[in-house]
């Protein structure tokens, strides 16, 4: 297998964030090695730099390339790193008791959601016993920050700086597949979710779904981890229901974040 990096290098913070979207598209493949032509597709790359970037990659053991067909899967260093992340934060086990204690209280489906860069990831989803629920939002699913409440509370909630590049990366995909999204409704939802401490999804994406969200912060850094969020049909979140919701988030975001800070200290 060929690991020579070609020689036309393009080096900073530009790559880096190439070679973490490639890995990201590489994980995603579910175990299955991903051809090359996907990954041009998916980013918009040419050849050449997605070539370049997974050599870096192969090097540094976060990819390995199969030896039949050359697509690429996870390498072992990835294994590694995914060990260790684990034993230091499991947020979807910290969080479960919240989920279903939220989804019996308020009876709509709650959800846990991850941050993965400039994207939000939905971990769970625990299904309310309300008879009508929405189900705009799968686990498994992935939007840019911003979509949706609990996206939108992990967005609102980085500094300033994070945020911009977030910004900068997600505008064009939320011009190109979200329309509800403009940069005025963005930067509003920005800044409402703010001023209360919780973010507002008031059927941006599907007109009949609304949710409400808040983010988690790490332990001792306060890194924007994710967030949990209930979602109901538009008529059962008004402005009354919203705050009641907003106090049981704010609960199990408290719970949530003080069981995160005594794993941390048990394995430190």
């Amino acid at each position: 297998m060929d690991t020579q990096e070609d020689p036309k290098t393009a080096g900073g913070a530009q790559s880096v964030d190439r070679a973490l979207m490639l890995l990201s598209l590489v994980g995603q493949g579910g175990g299955a090695p991903v051809p090359m032509t996907k990954l041009t597709e998916a980013t918009g790359l040419s050849r050449p730099t997605v070539r370049r970037l997974m050599l870096a990659l192969i090097r540094a053991g976060m990819v390995v390339q199969d030896e039949a067909n050359r697509a690429y899967a996870l390498g072992p260093e990835t294994y590694m790193l995914g060990l260790m992340a684990r034993r230091r934060m499991d947020l979807l086990k910290q969080s479960m008791d919240s989920l279903v204690r939220l989804a019996d209280e308020s009876e709509e489906n709650t959800y846990l959601s991850l941050r993965r860069g400039a994207y939000s990831l939905c971990a769970h989803r625990e299904e309310g016993t309300y008879p009508i629920r929405t189900q705009a939002l799968k686990t498994g699913d992935r939007h840019p920050l911003g979509v949706g409440a609990g996206a939108m509370a992990i967005l609102a909630a980085l500094n300033d700086c994070e945020r911009a590049q977030v910004l900068e990366t997600v505008t064009p995909l939320l011009a190109a597949g979200y329309p509800g999204y403009t940069p005025e409704a963005v930067a509003d939802s920005i800044a409402q979710s703010q001023a209360r401490g919780w973010a507002l999804n008031p059927g941006l994406y599907l007109s009949d779904s609304w949710a409400i969200g808040m983010a988690i912060r790490a332990p001792g850094s306060g890194e924007v981890l994710g967030a949990i969020s209930i979602a109901a049909i538009d008529r059962r979140l008004g402005p009354d229901r919203q705050d009641t919701l907003a106090a049981l988030l704010r609960r199990e975001v408290a719970r949530i974040e003080a069981r995160l800070e005594k794993q941390l200290q048990g394995r430190a």
